[in-house]
């Protein structure tokens, strides 16, 4: 029976009957240790007898072992993992040992795909208790899982202390009883209390269940003030019930404690060796301190395993680790932890067993598994050089998980003992990347420079060690390491170039590029695409568009003709061309290499891939991929930890917000990335966010605003980044608007435009011209050649702002008959692409031309659409069945029907087989 728990059961019972009307949902319940989280998981169990239960728990003995969690808590599905895509499901063979390792992220997938599996018979309800003892990769798939729960009819409750990362998912936090509840609970479980007693115990618990029903049972002064905390004072009362225990009981207690997962077989197997009894755990049990169900033997509560360890001694802590780590000979990651456990010193043996538990974490993804072997393994080194490389790369696994303050911290402690330059240049690369991480770019870029140059310098001394030695062997050597350190220094410059790039400093780019290029790296090296980007950047930002933009064109034609593989160079070739204003060909190779991902599962490029695809899919006019790009891309950031780039995908969505005139959305998505920008000082999502509040602004003909803005802009950062060159016809239409001189912007745009050759970009150039040219001879020469370079340019939305002046210009001249086509063409266009306010001003213009005819263009039914249920309907479209759909957008299948069920009115249609006949583009 639950105590004064109406409200909490409550919440519980709305979640089990939305299950079983085929709703999903999740819930983090929190509170302090004793206060009834686990009492309120039985109760989700005991209402939940209709429905296939699956429960797991955290392990405090296991929170290092990477997926231990999740393999208790899915054991017993396994058998259903045929019915997955073969990615995912070897994704969690992988996790689980059954198989060669893939991908670590495409676990969550798969975890959502199997629970979606589990719960086609019906509701499936998942506990998953003292979730902030759950192991890093655990609990990682399971957020990720639970973020996507829609429609399966799936209940996700997690139970945890704090300390547990709810990453956005719903929480509900137990608070202490009420008075009643209390008095009412304590009178339950300890009748016959002196009243005195009894409104001591009251006031003392705050509430707390477990304190009241333990409490009463002990000797402890209980009535007098006590400085502990209430955790504290319970696990005291539990080791006062121990200590009334048998001698075996006590030591059966520890054993348990100690053994992971409390297996049954294990814990009487080392209590054999320590001469325990074996009734001794039968004792235990019927303390009520431990319960046997099965095989498993569990503490009725985790603090009861806190006071039973406190409670054993030292030495016979020791004992029990050994014997343990004899026992489990069969599961190494376990023997290395019980070793290391019961080594009192320096133990290599231990140490090497961590460290072979650490490759095989490595192996798993399982980075922040690794990271605990290896420094434990560290602190068992006595060799200064093995501890310095152990401590080194469990900084390397806690950065990859993720970790960024451990990272820094093992850093710290690898550099006292590090003392050869290679060494300290990996750690400066790391101490970068950490840096980077956590938006100190500057300083990043600083130490990346730093580890160059030490590597450099060796490269050059071994240059010269061949020049001073006749031995053949000798000098090949000297000749290779030569060459690695030049690659390592050339791979650190890439880094330090990008990095700046980012930040929009091109003194640090041309820093970079100058020590890239005195390396005299050469072609098999395997550095030159990435020579010639930083070459390009470079070149750009101090020479120019008419120098660097060429270096850059050969780098996106050379992206664009690579059919497969060579992601670092083909993503590098699509951010490359939108500074050459040839988005066709990066719209292609971010579209290639999506499929890929997608195909292979491949969760982590993906979001990077999206930022590319959103922004070629938006200048090329299609927003509404545009939208639906940027969207999932943001949800994956989420998923994948990839916080950088969701200031680029928010920037993008801010600003495809503003061409349609939401003004508060707009606001809210440029306030994130600017909010990004100040963390991490990446400029580009900023680059986005002000062009895009500056381009609402200008839709609603607040032509000032709309300049300042950009003129403000162009006084930082953002000046250097390509938006800067895109965003100058606005600022130019807004000063023509305002009767004021466009000249730096003018100037901007048309060295850009020259260099690179785009026909549309020599359209709207030629606009530009139009807008600022008094004479009107002149000014009509000007748009009917940007018209005609319009034609087939594919930019539709600058197309039709090019028509929009024009026909406005014309209106002002008074030939009404000329400006109607063009307006009446410019408001089609603006309402395919959903831009209301431009479509509203265009629409205005022709009424003024006397057209108050009605519009040509066919009623839109894709709008009604989310950006989701367009990418699914078109999918489907494809003859794709859902479990295809779903593997592809890393969906439950039984969510894209929900979408699909949901679309199909909006459409208008009745069957998947109707799709195929509609325009879905």
């Amino acid at each position: 029976m639950l105590w004064g728990r109406a409200s909490d059961q409550a919440v519980i019972d709305g979640l089990l009957d939305r299950a079983r009307a085929g709703r999903s949902g999740v819930l983090v319940v929190g509170g302090d240790p004793g206060i009834g989280k686990t009492s309120l998981l039985a109760y989700a169990a005991e209402c939940a007898e209709d429905m296939r239960v699956l429960r797991g728990v955290g392990v405090e003995t296991e929170a290092e072992i990477p997926f231990a969690s999740l393999h208790l808590l899915l054991g017993h599905g396994l058998d259903r993992l045929d019915a997955l895509p073969e990615p995912q499901a070897a994704a969690l063979r992988g996790a689980f040992g059954l198989a060669p390792v893939t991908s670590r992220l495409l676990v969550g997938l798969a975890v959502l795909s199997l629970l979606a599996e589990l719960a086609e018979g019906g509701p499936l309800l998942c506990l998953v208790d003292d979730a902030q003892w759950l192991d890093q990769e655990s609990a990682q798939a399971l957020r990720f899982a639970a973020h996507r729960l829609h429609a399966e009819g799936i209940v996700m409750i997690f139970a945890a202390r704090d300390g547990f990362d709810p990453s956005g998912l719903p929480e509900h936090r137990l608070p202490g009883l009420d008075a009643g509840s209390a008095g009412a609970l304590l009178d339950h479980a300890a009748p016959g209390l002196a009243p005195g007693a009894r409104d001591r115990i009251i006031e003392e618990s705050c509430g707390n269940p477990l304190a009241l029903l333990e409490l009463p049972r002990t000797d402890l002064p209980v009535y007098d003030r006590s400085p502990l905390p209430l955790p504290a004072r319970i696990q005291q009362a539990y080791e006062a019930r121990i200590a009334e225990l048998p001698a075996d009981a006590q030591k059966a207690l520890l054993v348990t404690a100690l053994t992971d997962g409390g297996d049954l077989d294990v814990i009487a197997r080392a209590g054999r060796e320590l001469g325990i009894a074996p009734a001794a755990l039968g004792v235990a049990e019927k303390s009520g301190l431990v319960g046997i169900d099965g095989r498993r033997v569990a503490f009725t509560h985790p603090l009861m395993r806190a006071a039973a360890f406190r409670h054993g001694t030292y030495d016979l802590r020791l004992e029990v680790h050994a014997i343990l780590a004899r026992l489990l000979a069969h599961q190494p990651d376990r023997r290395a932890w019980h070793l290391a456990a019961a080594a009192t010193g320096p133990d290599e043996t231990a140490a090497l067993a961590l460290e072979q538990a650490a490759r095989r974490a490595r192996e798993r993804d399982g980075n922040a598994g690794a990271c605990a072997a290896l420094e434990r393994a560290a602190e068992l080194t006595e060799d200064h050089a093995l501890k310095a490389r152990r401590l080194t790369e469990a900084a390397v696994a806690a950065a990859d998980a993720g970790q960024a303050g451990r990272a820094k911290e093992l850093v710290g402690r690898a550099a006292a003992l590090v003392t050869d330059p290679r060494s300290r240049a990996r750690l400066r690369e790391l101490r970068a990347r950490i840096a980077f991480d956590e938006g100190a770019p500057h300083l990043a870029h600083d130490l990346l420079i730093a580890g160059a140059e030490e590597l450099t310098a060796l490269a050059t001394a071994n240059t010269d060690d061949t020049d001073d030695t006749d031995d053949a062997n000798d000098a090949n050597d000297a000749n290779g390491q030569a060459r690695q350190d030049r690659i390592a220094a050339g791979l650190m410059l890439t880094d330090a170039a990008r990095n700046a790039w980012q930040l929009s400093d091109p003194a640090r780019v041309a820093e970079a590029a100058g020590r890239l290029h005195a390396l005299g790296l050469r072609p098999e090296d395997g550095l030159d695409p990435a020579v010639q980007a930083v070459t390009g950047a470079a070149v750009l930002l101090r020479q120019g568009p008419a120098e660097g933009l060429p270096i850059m064109r050969d780098m996106v034609a050379r992206g664009g003709r690579i059919a497969s593989g060579a992601h670092t160079f083909r993503i590098n070739a699509a951010f490359v061309a939108p500074l050459v204003g040839d988005f066709r060909t990066g719209h292609d190779i971010s579209a290639a290499m999506a499929a890929e991902c997608r195909a292979a599962g491949d969760l982590g490029k993906l979001p990077l891939v999206h930022v590319t695809l959103a922004a070629a899919e938006l200048y090329l006019g299609r927003f509404r991929d545009a939208e639906a790009t940027a969207a999932e891309g943001l949800r994956l950031t989420s998923g994948t930890g990839q916080r950088n780039r969701a200031g680029y995908l928010e920037g993008t969505l801010a600003w495809l917000a503003a061409i349609r005139g939401e003004a508060d959305r707009c606001a809210e998505l440029a306030a994130r990335s600017r909010d990004r920008f100040d963390a991490n000082h990446i400029v580009n999502g900023l680059a986005w966010a002000e062009w895009a509040l500056a381009l609402l602004d200008l839709g609603q003909g607040r032509f000032a605003e709309a300049l300042d803005r950009l003129d403000a802009a162009m006084t930082g950062p953002v000046r250097h980044q390509i938006q800067a060159v895109y965003f100058a016809p606005d600022q130019i239409e807004a000063a023509v608007r305002l009767g004021l001189p466009a000249r730096e912007p003018m100037r901007r745009f048309e060295e850009w435009a020259t260099a690179s050759g785009q026909d549309w970009a020599l359209a709207v150039l030629h606009r530009c011209r139009a807008l600022l040219e008094p004479d009107w001879e002149r000014a009509r020469e000007d748009f009917d050649a940007a018209v005609r370079l319009h034609a087939g340019s594919g930019r539709p939305w600058e197309a039709a702002r090019t028509r929009l002046a024009f026909g406005e210009r014309l209106r002002r001249e008074r030939d009404k008959g000329s400006a109607r086509p063009h307006l009446r063409a410019a408001w089609e266009t603006f309402e395919r692409l959903g831009a209301h306010p431009w479509a509203e001003r265009a629409r205005g213009e022709l009424r003024a031309t006397g057209d108050t005819s009605s519009p040509a263009v066919r009623a839109e039914a894709l709008p009604a659409l989310s950006p989701q249920e367009l990418q699914i309907v078109r999918l489907a479209a494809r003859g794709m069945t859902n479990r295809e759909i779903g593997a592809q957008l890393f969906l439950s299948p039984k969510t894209v029907s929900y979408h699909l069920y949901r679309a199909f009115p909006k459409l208008n249609v009745a069957s998947r087989a109707q799709l195929a006949g509609l325009d879905l583009s």
